[in-house]
């Protein structure tokens, strides 16, 4: 684990909520398991697996180290969450290392503001490694209507509306990530534009289609959660869809986050299913989640509908 301390001594952790050691992404030989982020005023650090006294000591006098070296006279926070690396799903252990650590508090990212909680669940409320995505879609969003799939707490939501989107539809399964979206609206003063539905997509194909078409998709969803999305089997059916959602000349932004699932199957699962889709690009991910192998890193491909001759 000397690479996780080698980049806590060297960390520089500044305004913006981000990712600052990556073990997963297989560059740091004896640290694969480890992954440190920063949540300010919080270090959230991660093991899949279990620690030893030992590591945890280190760390803990590391993360004090840097604290006093980058911000002296602040008090240190920090988290330690372990997941079970492999097998069955389970709940993580989260425990409160030192200091007072709000729950849940607000982060920002490019300016836009978040609520996040780091003390419980696997999921903190927003997904450091999709924020070359949110850029995206600012940037393309001006004057758009916008379907935003399985949105979660809607932070593509707040990125398109701050982008100039006319209108977002959020949609999500799970209301309590949906009302937290609507609080991350409200945070960053976004009032109207926007509209909230707790539904399964693959029981609203009516609703969501007579409400469009959209100029923008965002698909964003679980690799695997069973009872909402698993993303070998419900993949193809989301994709044979997709184009009739789309106006002409209308852009998709198509995110696949399972490490053992390569590029590729998102390609050949859009030429059987939608072969009238042009893929545009593969977005990059943020320099802090570099990974030995593209393949298991998050791939994020744009897709577009051709404009009629």
């Amino acid at each position: 684990m000397q690479a996780l301390l080698d980049a806590i001594a060297g960390a520089t952790p500044g305004t913006d909520a981000c990712r600052l050691f990556h073990g997963r992404g297989g560059l740091h030989p004896g640290s694969e398991d480890w992954a440190l982020d920063w949540y300010p005023p919080v270090w959230v650090l991660t093991k899949f697996g279990e620690a030893t006294d030992d590591e945890t000591r280190a760390v803990g006098e590391a993360l004090a180290a840097r604290q006093a070296q980058v911000a002296p006279g602040q008090p240190l926070n920090w988290v330690f969450q372990r997941r079970q690396p492999d097998g069955p799903v389970s709940r993580p252990v989260t425990d409160v290392m030192a200091g007072g650590v709000p729950d849940p508090h607000v982060v920002t990212e490019d300016g836009a503001r978040y609520r996040v909680q780091v003390q419980r669940g696997q999921n903190h409320g927003l997904f450091l490694d999709m924020a070359e995505g949110r850029r995206w879609v600012r940037a393309h969003a001006q004057g758009a209507k916008v379907l935003n799939l399985f949105a979660y707490t809607c932070a593509f939501s707040v990125a398109a509306l701050q982008g100039g989107a006319k209108e977002v539809i959020n949609l999500d399964m799970a209301q309590g990530a949906l009302t937290t979206g609507q609080q991350n609206h409200q945070l960053n003063g976004i009032h109207g534009r926007a509209k909230f539905l707790a539904h399964d997509l693959f029981s609203s194909w009516g609703k969501v289609t007579r409400m469009g078409p959209y100029d923008l998709v965002v698909a964003d969803p679980p690799s695997y959660q069973k009872g909402s999305f698993v993303a070998t089997k419900d993949w193809p059916r989301l994709l044979r869809r997709l184009p009739d959602l789309l106006k002409p000349g209308g852009r998709a932004l198509l995110c696949l986050n399972a490490p053992e699932i390569p590029e590729q199957f998102l390609r050949d699962q859009l030429a059987a299913e939608a072969p009238a889709l042009v893929i545009e690009q593969r977005l990059p991910n943020p320099a802090a989640f570099a990974d030995v192998s593209p393949d298991r890193a998050l791939k994020v491909l744009v897709v577009r509908l051709p404009a009629l001759a």
